[in-house]
């Protein structure tokens, strides 16, 4: 699911703004649910009513690899400096340099909404997403139902059970098992949300609250990146390949 808001009287040639987004694997009988789920969604996100919903089903013949559902940590921070300091600290043991750092935290908290992923070298800080303005855009993720379940008592006893925390670790899983992947950091666009995250492989799901300011309606995600991972291939996997996450027993 896709709401997006038209750009009103500015220059046609300028993208709609995103209102919001949501995407998963699911079973046929769970269509009708989540198609009324998605477009509640759609309908009531704090960043404003959207004027064009685009609601997508396709059947996926491909059957889903298996990966490791990552591991959740939320950071103790209590301002966006602190957790500005944790990030930085987190992404430095991961070997990504202080200009990629730098580049994907501007990425994130400016202004210009992307669709997609940011990729961004982990040396050279260099930025190799083919199209600027859609980035990569991760597809076909879910959850083993099992695992969903195990999933859910684990946050509740956290208590950070939401849909929200949910969807993220599956997404955030699918790109940690991604090959050439070294980081992803993300952001969310909702105003009133101000916990982004850190995934890797391994630091798992980390969740770090205060990385932005109350209200902002900022936002974006970044995939730091081996200097040598081929950006086709990744894209392939990240956009094409349907996985399901999994918790290991």
């Amino acid at each position: 699911m896709r709401a997006s808001r038209s750009a009103g009287r500015q220059k046609a040639s300028q993208q709609s703004r995103h209102i919001s987004g949501a995407e998963g694997l699911y079973e046929s009988h769970e269509i009708q649910k989540i198609l009324k789920d998605y477009l509640s969604r759609a309908i009531s996100h704090p960043r404003g009513m959207p004027d064009n919903i685009v609601i997508t089903v396709e059947k996926v013949t491909q059957k889903p690899i298996k990966v490791s559902l990552l591991p959740v940590l939320t950071i103790q921070c209590n301002s966006r400096r602190e957790a500005r300091k944790f990030l930085q600290a987190f992404l430095s043991d991961l070997g990504v340099s202080e200009k990629a750092v730098r580049k994907g935290i501007r990425i994130v908290t400016g202004s210009k909404a992307m669709r997609g992923a940011s990729l961004i070298r982990s040396g050279s800080g260099v930025r190799v997403e083919p199209d600027k303005a859609r980035g990569v855009r991760v597809s076909r993720f879910g959850i083993e139902k099992i695992s969903q379940k195990d999933l859910s008592r684990e946050l509740t006893r956290k208590g950070i059970n939401t849909s929200t925390v949910k969807e993220a670790m599956t997404l955030a899983s699918k790109v940690a098992s991604c090959e050439g992947v070294t980081a992803e950091l993300c952001v969310s666009d909702d105003p009133h949300y101000t916990t982004g995250y850190l995934a890797s492989r391994k630091l798992g799901y980390v969740r770090i609250p205060h990385i932005k300011r109350e209200g902002s309606m900022c936002g974006g995600r970044v995939f730091f990146i081996d200097e040598k991972a081929e950006v086709d291939r990744m894209t392939e996997y990240l956009e094409k390949i349907p996985v399901f996450a999994e918790t290991e027993n």
